[in-house]
């Protein structure tokens, strides 16, 4: 069966370097899909293509089996593709509300509405701040709403991140590390709410993780890059007791 999100045979040159050289990856509806390899391996060019912030020269994306190469992030969005990033990228003299309502920019009302100040624009605005609330309560950031980013927890400042990504109403998130400087205690507290978000909401995942505890107890597959190509792929078990892999990433004392 096709992934609901998959590319085949992407190519990503820079100049003389091929940053990824012909990748191909299948993300199922419904599952935690994983995405590892060593430092410069090409993943997150492929997590950039993926989510609509790099251009490729060969091969294209699919979604849902229509081809979407070449769309941007805003469009990704408006189709249910979201996103996190590896450092933090949120407005931190904001509100964690504001910063979750940005996640909902393309689903905003025209901007005569806005100006206007119409009853239905009003209405909308209103529903919108619920559903943030919800999606706070969701990741337990409901005593946060009116509190300064900045002035939150680095392991809060990561699910204000998914937060915001979930006001989007995607139906897949790619994650681009989301445990990244986080100590053991936030690492697991952010297992668990992906998780969650995986059962409860059917929210599809694709990550980018360094953290191997993280990705083998979280993923349902995993795919292995390495110097820009396809390695290896499978179950957490089977990437973990694959030879190639432990040669070029894990080491040998992944047992």
């Amino acid at each position: 069966m096709s992934g609901h999100l998959r590319c085949q045979n992407v190519t990503v040159r820079f100049g003389g370097l091929i940053a990824c050289n012909s990748v191909s990856l299948e993300v199922p509806r419904g599952k935690v899909i994983g995405l590892i390899g060593p430092n410069g391996a090409g993943k997150t060019t492929l997590f950039n293509v993926l989510s609509g912030f790099q251009s490729f020269d060969a091969g294209d994306i699919y979604y849902k089996d229509k081809s979407i190469g070449g769309l941007k992030p805003h469009h990704m969005a408006k189709l249910g593709i979201a996103r996190t990033f590896q450092n933090i990228n949120l407005f931190s003299d904001q509100t964690t509300l504001a910063n979750i309502l940005i996640g909902a920019h393309h689903r905003v009302p025209g901007a005569l509405a806005n100006m206007l100040r119409l009853p239905a624009a009003s209405r909308f605005e209103r529903s919108l701040v619920s559903q943030a609330s919800a999606i706070a309560d969701r990741l337990h950031l409901g005593g946060e709403l009116d509190r300064p980013v900045r002035e939150l927890p680095y392991g809060y400042r990561k699910r204000v991140e998914i937060a915001r990504a979930l006001a989007a109403e995607p139906e897949i998130i790619l994650l681009d590390e989301p445990v990244a400087g986080c100590n053991d205690e936030e690492t697991a507290e952010l297992r668990e709410l992906i998780r969650s978000i995986n059962r409860d909401l059917g929210v599809t995942f694709l990550l980018v993780e360094h953290d191997m505890s993280m990705v083998m107890t979280l993923c349902d597959y995993i795919y292995v890059m390495n110097v820009g190509s396809n390695l290896a792929e499978g179950t957490p078990e089977g990437v973990r007791r694959n030879p190639d892999v432990i040669s070029a990433y894990l080491g040998e004392d992944s047992d």
